[in-house]
Formats: C-alpha cells, sequence, structure tokens
C-alpha cells in the first residue's frame, strides 16, 4: 500500500493465528507494521469487530476458509479511516467492512489496523455507531439480505407470520429481533433450550422446537402455517418449511447445518407460487448492500445493544472462538479493538 513513511512505520497489535512444526493452529496477540498489511486503497484504525463462526474456523485451520498462515481472521470491522487512495473516501469517514475476503484470505478485523479495497468499504449511515454496525456484522447485514428480500416480494406485517430456523444462531437471532421489532409476527424454531428465553424477551410471538421441521413423509404439500420463511439450517429441514409454506409465500436461504441437500417436489412452487431465494451475503452488489444498510439504519433499527451478550478485549478472542465452536454461542460478541 503507498501510505506515508509515517503510517509504513507505524507498529499495532493483531491477533495472529500460526502453524505449529506439529501441525497444531496457535492464535495469540503479536506486533505488526502497517507495511505488513496487504496492499489496498484504505488504510483504517480498527475500533470494534465481532466473533463470527468463521473467524473459529479459520482460527484452527480449516483451509476451506483461510489458505494461508500466519493470519489474522475477523471477518468483520468498523472504524476510522486513517489514509486514503481514493476520492471516495477521506481521512476521518467512519466505515464498515462486512463480507468479500476480508479475514478470510485477507488480513482481517482482529487487528488495529486493517487494508483494503475501498470498494469493500461503506460508508457508516448517520444514526448507526460504530459499535452498532458491528453488532450488526455479517449475521446481521446476512438476515437483513433476507428481509429486504421479504418486503421486495410485498410481505408485510398483516401477511402472516415468518419462520426463522436455526434462531439461536447468530443470524437466526438477529433475524429474529429484526423482524419482531418491525412488526411481524415470528415463529422461532431452535434445537437449544437456552434460546427459548431469549428468544421471547427478543419479541418472538412463538417458540417451537426444530424437530416440528422434520417431517419424514414424502407428502408433496403440508399445511401452510407461514407467508415467509428463513432457513440457516437446510437439508430436510428446508424441504419441510418449503412444503408448509402458504400461497405465494417466500422462502429464503443461507445455511445448510442439517445438510446440503434438497429433496422436495415442484407442487410447493407450481401448486403455491413458493418462491426459493438463495443469500449469499459476503459478495452482495454495492448498490444494493448500501440499500440494505439504509433497511437496517430505518425499517429494522432498535436497539441493537439488547443483543451483545458479552464485549470483551483482543486477548480474550482466541478462548471465546474456542467456546463457539465447542459450545456454540447465544447473542452477540463483541470485540472493542
Amino acid at each position: 500500500m503507498s501510505v506515508s513513511y509515517a503510517a509504513k512505520s507505524l507498529s499495532f497489535k493483531a491477533l495472529v493465528v500460526e502453524e505449529q512444526e506439529t501441525g497444531e493452529f496457535v492464535a495469540g496477540i503479536k506486533t505488526r507494521q502497517v507495511s505488513d498489511l496487504p496492499q489496498g486503497e484504505l488504510l483504517i484504525r480498527v475500533a470494534f469487530s465481532g466473533l463470527n463462526y468463521k473467524d473459529a474456523l479459520s482460527a484452527v485451520g480449516n483451509k476451506g476458509i483461510t489458505r494461508r498462515y500466519p493470519h489474522t481472521p475477523g471477518i468483520d470491522a468498523a472504524g476510522v479511516v486513517v489514509e486514503s487512495l481514493t476520492d471516495s473516501f477521506k481521512a476521518g469517514d467512519e466505515v464498515v467492512v462486512t463480507g468479500y475476503d476480508l479475514g478470510m484470505n485477507t488480513s482481517g478485523g482482529f487487528s488495529e489496523y486493517i487494508s483494503v479495497p475501498s470498494a469493500w468499504a461503506v460508508r457508516k449511515p448517520q444514526n448507526l455507531s460504530l459499535r452498532d454496525c458491528m453488532i450488526i456484522g455479517t449475521s446481521g447485514f446476512t438476515a437483513a439480505s433476507a428481509i429486504y428480500e421479504f418486503l421486495q416480494h410485498g410481505i408485510r406485517p398483516e401477511s402472516g407470520k415468518i419462520l426463522v430456523t436455526g434462531a439461536g444462531g447468530a443470524v437466526g437471532s438477529m433475524a429474529a429481533s429484526m423482524l419482531s421489532n418491525a412488526g411481524f409476527s415470528v415463529v422461532a424454531s431452535t434445537g437449544r433450550k437456552e434460546a427459548a428465553e431469549m428468544l421471547l424477551k427478543y419479541g418472538v410471538t412463538e417458540v417451537i422446537s426444530r424437530d416440528e421441521l422434520n417431517d419424514p413423509s414424502s407428502r408433496p404439500l403440508l399445511p401452510g402455517r407461514w407467508i415467509a420463511a428463513l432457513d440457516t439450517v437446510g437439508g430436510n429441514t428446508l424441504s419441510t418449511l418449503i412444503r408448509s409454506t402458504a400461497d405465494r409465500g417466500i422462502v429464503a436461504n443461507c445455511g445448510m447445518l442439517a445438510g446440503n441437500k434438497l429433496e422436495v417436489s415442484v407442487f410447493p412452487f407450481i401448486l403455491r407460487g413458493v418462491r426459493l431465494v438463495g443469500i449469499a451475503s459476503a459478495e452482495t452488489p454495492m448498490e444494493r448492500r448500501l440499500e440494505i444498510w439504509k433497511l437496517i439504519a430505518g425499517k429494522l433499527s432498535f436497539n441493537f445493544e439488547a443483543l451483545v451478550s458479552k464485549s470483551i478485549q483482543m486477548d480474550e478472542i482466541p478462548d471465546e472462538l474456542h467456546h463457539m465452536l465447542n459450545a456454540g454461542t447465544l447473542g452477540k460478541v463483541l470485540v472493542s479493538i
């Protein structure tokens, strides 16, 4: 990155994951210099990041997420532009970076500084703080991307119930909260008993067991129970809820925890007019990305602070990522950098 001499020589702290000779991956806080960062048009001083499942996978050496080590995870970052090589941004601008390659094969947000292309950055919405933006993060942006599809399809609070599967997880809990606060009647499905109380606190109308969404029959259609659904699970859960979606309903899928195969007849599509859309938020085109952030800051805005289960510092990240992989995490874990 062609930054100033002062910036090149600047030292900072970052979480670095290193591969040992034993094949083990160890994460620790290291001192780095800006000159170590990849070339990019923006040098950003990071204020906040947040924990995501991809970060946990990167931290244990999952080569499907990160190919080369040493590496700094963190697929989300919010902070202040320090130097800019483009007219699109200037020093002092508050920006948000989620998705693209950040934290995967590009040095990520668990660091005091990041260097990224300007095309990855979104100017912080005026009525959101940098902290708000990182409570939302990739999980909230993914949830809002699905809700954007619902609204485009004409779904309104009076249209009927909306189902959210995997509602104890990051995307599901964020979607349930956003929808409930926007006035929708939300049915939340989870296999985690401890998540039920949290979801009711978030305002969902009803919490059901994931077992209710595992219909093993070959029936092509089931009674219509909801007008829209956000599925984070896949597999037979997705098949069951498609068959249970009412006339002219819409289903958005963004996950495959229960499997990547989908077995369903065409009847829900040709007899009920059900629409199935995929949510791939990481590479969302900038024009739509800006529309979704505008939606988050407007219709879907509420007290995001209520979603924070824990706020941690950078040196606490390794333990939290380990907990995420082994025990699961309820609510948002926010990282102050």
